[in-house]
């Protein structure tokens, strides 16, 4: 396995009778415990918890934990081959299980798997549980080394291919530091499974709502409805006594028609109350403000034309902001994934290698500090000209703007029917670029009218494959994210 390396303390935790003694072992270095005073589980069992000194990253070491019985027999526990490096949480619906040999290119990872024996793989089964546990109820995959069994395992079981990617590619950038990939999924599920009771109170949700699965699970050979919370009390609580680096997300399919416009507020409460958790169960251990990535949502279905909730939810994961890292919620980072179609697969695209470049581009940048580019062109600026026949959109975040195509610009000028309407909303025509602002040319249909809004690439579905309008011209991989701009 891996444990979280310094300057953060990892802790080593397990059961015991009550009120008993525990030595645990690392090295040189010898620890002492008790168990608590009062049963957790139904042995009769409580927990005992140490927390490490600071290790180096690196490995492998051997960690050795004592107690002697009753009768007098000494029981050792040993865990061998531990590594101590960084540790991160990959969790959300079916595009974060979705497995490596389901991707283009995954026989590839599968065969050179063996090449990282410093990346340690995990995967929790999927089972909910009505109260939070503080033992998984399942595991599909025990710690592994990479190798072609551990990342090619059967489809949609493990190892998920965007939290596989993502640990890669920052493990061969950060020099091969150990990296720790936890991975908590279940497809065609709604966040508010994945949040406790309070934060959903907040955001006016019940925590007794129960909650219907997408259909498409059924791929999995699943058929349910689950209450509000279940897969955090199963699937997330579990891990917050474990101190770790980092989370990727990928989710919000399942809430394109779900709480749609509740998502700003879920998706928010959701990132704030899973860092408030871990850092209070790994006694400060873990950052309160861990850094958190997701994926902004990609494609469905193969129609252009179809608007929908995606485009909401994509907007919702950004704070309603455009672009994170911002104001609303620090140490967020994404991935746009909207210029990503794969349309025999509809909601699953199998370009995860994209997927997950931009991911980590982004995280070496926002989680580590590098100087990388990891962000496509924002819009900084929308303006109207004084005669109102035309906008000017001025972007920021690289040097220069590179243009593919000059589809997907809106406006609407028919008051507030804009705000519920798509159809109301009407093309506007590329007309000029100088630096880095664009010129839009209103059509006539707007003349003498208030021009309610502009908006961009806000369809399900907006574009060719990687032919969204705008991307940087210095790394062509980043395009701009979905806008929307209410005048």
């Amino acid at each position: 396995m891996v444990l979280q390396r310094a300057p953060k303390r990892a802790i080593v935790w397990g059961f015991s009778d009550t009120n008993r003694h525990v030595t645990l072992e690392i090295g040189s270095q010898l620890y002492q415990t008790k168990s608590g005073l009062h049963p957790v589980n139904e042995f009769g069992e409580s927990i005992w918890s140490v927390t490490l000194d600071p290790q180096p990253d690196g490995g492998p070491n051997q960690i050795n934990v004592h107690q002697t019985l009753p009768n007098g027999t000494l029981v050792t526990l040993t865990l061998n081959d531990v590594y101590f490096g960084d540790v991160w949480i990959c969790s959300g619906q079916s595009n974060m299980q979705m497995t490596v040999r389901d991707i283009f290119n995954g026989s590839i990872e599968i065969a050179n798997a063996d090449k990282y024996p410093k990346i340690r793989l995990f995967t929790a089964a999927l089972k909910p549980s009505a109260t939070p546990m503080e033992e998984l109820l399942g595991i599909e995959q025990n710690w592994s080394i990479p190798s072609a069994d551990s990342v090619g395992g059967p489809s949609w079981t493990y190892i998920s291919a965007v939290c596989w990617l993502y640990g890669r590619m920052i493990h061969e950038a950060l020099n091969g530091i150990p990296i720790g990939l936890v991975v908590t999924s279940w497809g065609g599920t709604a966040i508010e499974l994945w949040m406790p009771p309070e934060p959903l109170h907040e955001c006016g949700i019940s925590s007794d709502e129960r909650v219907p699965l997408q259909p498409y699970n059924e791929l999995l050979g699943i058929r349910d409805t689950l209450n509000n919370s279940n897969l955090y009390n199963a699937m997330i609580y579990p891990f917050t006594r474990m101190v770790i680096y980092g989370s990727i997300w990928y989710q919000g399919e399942s809430n394109a028609d779900y709480n749609r416009d509740k998502y700003t507020c879920t998706f928010s409460k959701m990132i704030q109350t899973w860092r408030q958790i871990w850092f209070t169960r790994t006694n400060n251990n873990t950052d309160i403000q861990f850094p958190f990535g997701f994926v902004q949502l990609s494609t469905f279905r193969t129609d252009g034309r179809m608007v929908g909730g995606f485009p909401w939810i994509r907007w919702h994961q950004t704070f309603d902001v455009g672009y994170v890292p911002n104001h609303v919620v620090p140490n967020v980072f994404m991935a746009v994934a909207l210029d990503l179609r794969d349309d025999p697969n509809l909601i699953h695209p199998r370009t995860k290698h994209d997927v997950a470049y931009r991911l980590s581009r982004a995280g070496l940048a926002v989680a580590y500090g590098q100087s990388v580019e990891y962000l496509g062109p924002i819009v900084s600026n929308v303006t109207l000209s004084n005669d109102r026949e035309r906008i000017y959109v001025t972007y920021t975040a690289v040097s220069e703007i590179s243009l593919r195509s000059t589809d997907g610009f809106e406006v609407c000028c028919r008051g507030e029917r804009c705000a519920t309407k798509d159809n109301d909303w009407e093309p506007l025509t590329f007309s000029g670029k100088t630096g880095l602002t664009i010129t839009l040319t209103i059509r006539n249909f707007c003349a003498r009218r208030s021009i309610y809004g502009f908006r961009y690439l806000w369809r399900e579905t907006p574009c060719p494959f990687k032919q969204a309008p705008i991307y940087s011209t210095t790394d062509a991989n980043l395009p701009s994210p979905p806008y929307l701009k209410v005048f």
